[in-house]
């Protein structure tokens, strides 16, 4: 997965081009005119290759002789890299890739939480533990409740010790941060520590299915959380 420095005109000219790509402004199929994207960001040729070498890796375009570089068909994107996941909310919530990320949360977390009821360390639990503490003290600030909640499900990964879940942040991470700003950065919400400490209470006393359930139980109030956050959104 190729990694990119985002700031500088590098970072700038990537996510410009890709934003462009996912959006649609720039379909699929279509032929980049380099002289132009050169001359319209003001970079070099090298500098301008370089960018699109970012998002080559990532599967959104390619090149070939005589035709040019081209956007590659949708199905060809690299959807679960964590930048495309980012570029696709760069206009603002993106409310069917929120149901696809809830889809894709549901099918995966509730079966991390029964695994990691029977795997999880006392190093794991306290992890959890610690992110716990972050979230019941993040009241009224968005960005320490965001950073909390990722934390606890990016330590809950960990919990099941198996590294192809615990790579499964990456494709989580993104979305359920832009779910958790547009759920924690509106009005008053309710406390999300209870359904939370349920999960990790369960995983303390090794009951997998009360594991399982309470996921599920947390998951379906995230879904509440975004209907409220877009009712809130809908009256202003």
């Amino acid at each position: 997965m190729a990694q990119y420095a985002r700031r500088g005109v590098h970072g700038q000219t990537v996510e410009a081009i890709a934003r462009r790509i996912l959006t649609g402004e720039i379909p699929a199929g279509a032929t980049l005119n380099i002289v132009a994207l050169q001359e319209e960001f003001d970079v070099s040729l090298t500098a301008l290759r370089e960018a699109l070498k970012v998002l080559s890796a990532k599967g959104i375009v390619d090149a070939r002789q005589k035709r040019g570089t081209f956007v590659r068909p949708r199905a060809d994107w690299n959807l679960l890299d964590g930048d495309v996941i980012r570029w696709q909310f760069a206009e603002g919530p993106d409310e069917r890739l929120l149901e696809k990320l809830h889809e894709v949360r549901a099918i995966i977390e509730p079966a991390a939480a029964r695994l990691a009821a029977s795997r999880a360390t006392e190093d794991d639990v306290a992890a959890l533990d610690r992110a716990l503490t972050e979230m019941s003290e993040a009241d009224g600030d968005p960005a320490a409740a965001v950073a909390a909640d990722l934390a606890f499900h990016r330590a809950l990964l960990a919990a099941t010790h198996n590294e192809l879940l615990e790579r499964m942040e990456v494709v989580m991470e993104t979305g359920l941060a832009e779910r958790d700003r547009l759920v924690h950065g509106g009005a008053a919400h309710d406390d999300p520590v209870p359904s939370h400490r349920a999960v990790v209470d369960a995983l303390r006393e090794r009951n997998e299915s009360a594991a399982e359930t309470a996921m599920r139980e947390l998951l379906d109030k995230a879904v509440r959380d975004v209907e409220k956050a877009r009712g809130r959104r809908g009256s202003q």
